[in-house]
């Protein structure tokens, strides 16, 4: 492993910058152990579809924008038109109808459950070949996004079965004979998954896992603890991540039916996804076949862990964009109800500006989902792009669920019985889910800027720990003289950036609204690898603690995609609602990025596209069912008795 006396080890880049940096041993060592997992899950992928030949990485290094690649085809008419799809949605309509979503514990029932695995729900991403449904990634995506205007939890535990449970584990990492004996039950919802990842002290830091699991004749005995598992139901089947001989590893495990002396569950009261079982787990010499050990071909299991995550991180964009278009339609009925001085509250212009941010943040979810499933699709590892996904959908539902829809709601928000009383957790627990948001963005940059750091970085890092220097000053004439070699292919890089040609990129039929903001797009994008690298040069070893710093580059590179991806997506549909939500969007994270205020001018536009919804609705929305207006009272004429006023 590389250290200050080995600065030329085959340690990984984060390691080697972490030691550099006068890191402890231990911070360095676990730092580098997310480092070698982030790169085994790299080698699972094509050359051509890794992290540095992604659409987002390209965009920031590269002098031209790829833009075909930030623009996915139109889905086909017909591609959710399949029996398994309709039947499922079939199923929820009438356990919504009936009343029997949810059992005696407020928990989605297993009769609701059982019916889905009949019509296939359970399967939707395994392969045909295993029983399953073999639905594209974005076939995927689209559908559970109409499961979630029904019922998001089961939208939800879709995802934990099929993108983080033990669907992906066991297709992408088991051998035939695995894959022959898991995937038929999972596919069948004769066992519905769930992954075992998080402990009391492993959250963002995966290396501080403490369950073990250790070799006893034919099976494993795992002992440890598992906190805040989702779908954590006797005889369900998980995916458990542990140590086996100090490293990381994953077994697939059958809950037994009841709880008993080498197996527990650990209740808590959780306000989050609360029409699921969410638990903890404890295993007390639990056993497992060693046949269900996962052995991947490179890595471990948090490469394991790892794969999963984009997926999820993209079906939670998904169920965002679905339950913000559910509050964009129980907010318009009230806005329109709803009187202030002899006129509707839908006539006043902050309520309109709040039906028109709804729209245009719904505008930005969709879009990003689509791109993200469609390049997941095409082979592509999708990190990056899925990340932003993650972080834009969880924060835009946090958005539209407390500025316009509890606000404009009023106090009726509260009552039982509300949308968002009775769901406010739910709307606000995605932001840490799949990663914490900031931490995550961190994680963006770092996947961002790894390859320029490993190529013109590390080896200055490695130059000043051979002359015992703690840092370059580059307007000290020696400093730059003592790491010459190492400086010279960065200012070629540098110098050949500086002197390339501005991106100036025409879509053939773009309207001139929203090219002007593919321009700003291109432009911003074209200036942020000056800003990246002149941070690495500014902080160099210490660049790892200015987290602040990191989150904030980090966004401004995510909204400047975000830019990209929804105008290109809207051009696409052609549809007027959404152009005009994409324009409002646009405007509202380019003055983020810029610091302007908004003119009158862009005040009339979101009014007038709230118009256009009030009138039209925004597309798919007309399906969504609308809850009661709690607390209503009949509309009185205005009343002859003169007002005292005291």
């Amino acid at each position: 492993m590389s250290s200050l006396k080995d600065p030329d080890g085959k340690a990984s880049f984060a390691e080697t910058a972490m030691r550099l940096g006068g890191k402890t041993e231990e911070e360095a060592r676990r730092t580098g152990a997310v480092d070698t997992a982030d790169d085994q899950v790299e080698s699972l992928f094509a050359p051509q579809y890794k992290t540095v030949n992604s659409p987002v990485h390209r965009a920031v290094w590269e002098n031209h924008v790829p833009l075909d690649l930030f623009t996915p085809p139109k889905l086909e008419a017909d591609a959710l038109n399949l029996p398994a799809l309709r039947d499922s949605l079939e199923v929820l309509r009438k356990h919504k109808k009936a009343g029997t979503m949810l059992d005696a514990n407020d928990k989605i029932s297993e009769k609701v459950i059982e019916d889905l695995g009949k019509v296939g729900y359970w399967g939707l991403l395994i392969d045909k070949k295993y029983g399953g449904q073999g639905l594209t990634i974005r076939q995927f995506m689209t559908f559970l996004a109409q499961v979630a205007t029904i019922e998001p939890m089961v939208a939800g535990l879709a995802s934990v079965h099929g993108c983080i449970g033990a669907v992906d584990p066991a297709s992408t990492f088991g051998n035939e004979e695995q894959r022959a004996r898991f995937l038929p039950k999972l596919a069948s919802g004769e066992a519905i998954s769930a992954f075992a990842l998080t402990e009391p002290c492993a959250g963002s830091d995966l290396t501080a896992l403490r369950t073990t699991a250790t070799l006893s004749g034919d099976h494993y005995l795992i002992n440890g603890e598992k906190l805040f598992i989702t779908n954590a139901v006797a005889g369900r089947t998980v995916g458990i991540v542990c140590l086996i001989d100090g490293k990381p590893a994953a077994l697939i495990a059958d809950l037994p039916k009841q709880e008993n002396e080498h197996f527990q569950f650990i209740p808590y009261g959780l306000h989050a996804v609360k029409h699921a079982w969410n638990q903890g787990l404890r295993f007390k010499d639990f056993k497992v076949p060693k046949e269900n050990l996962l052995v991947p071909a490179l890595g471990d299991g948090l490469t394991v862990a790892y794969h999963g995550l984009n997926l999820g991180r993209l079906a939670l964009c998904t169920v965002a964009s679905a339950t913000m278009k559910a509050m964009l339609a129980n907010l318009l009925p009230w806005a329109h109800f709803r009187e202030t001085y002899g006129q509707a509250i839908e006539s006043r212009e902050l309520v309109k500006r709040r039906i028109g941010r709804t729209a245009a943040l719904i505008a930005g979810a969709e879009a990003l989902v689509a791109w993200g499933s469609w390049l997941l699709d095409q082979g592509y590892r999708g990190e990056l792009e899925c990340v932003i996904a993650k972080i834009f959908g969880s924060e835009a539902q946090k958005e539209v669920a407390i500025e316009y829809f509890m606000k404009t709601h009023g106090g009726r928000s509260f009552l039982k019985g509300h949308l968002f009383g009775d769901n406010l957790h739910d709307f606000l627990a995605p932001c840490i889910y799949e990663g914490e948001g900031e931490i995550l963005g961190m994680a963006f940059f770092k996947s961002l800027a790894k390859q320029h750091g490993v190529t013109f970085f590390e080896p200055v890092g490695k130059a000043l720990a051979r002359n015992n220097m703690k840092t370059l000053n580059p307007a000290n004439p020696l400093d730059v003289w003592k790491l010459r070699n190492e400086l010279i292919p960065y200012t070629f890089w540098y110098i050949g950036k500086f002197l390339a040609a501005a991106d100036k990129q025409t879509v053939t039929g773009l309207s001139p609204v929203l090219q002007n903001h593919v321009d700003f797009a291109l432009s911003m994008l074209q200036e942020s690898p000056f800003e990246l690298t002149q941070n690495m040069v500014k902080h160099q070893l210490k660049l790892a603690d200015r987290q602040c710093r990191i989150a904030e580059m980090s966004q401004r590179i995510q909204d400047t995609i975000v830019i990209l991806v929804t105008c290109l997506w809207a051009h696409q549909g052609g549809d007027p609602v959404i152009q005009g939500a994409t324009d409002i969007l646009c405007q509202d994270l380019r003055r983020k990025l810029t610091g302007e205020r908004p003119t009158d001018r862009y005040f009339r536009q979101v009014s007038k596209l709230a118009d256009l919804i009030i009138e039209k609705g925004y597309p798919g929305m007309s399906d969504i069912p609308q809850a009661d207006i709690l607390f209503s009272y009949a509309k009185k004429a205005p009343t002859k008795e003169p007002i005292l006023v005291q």
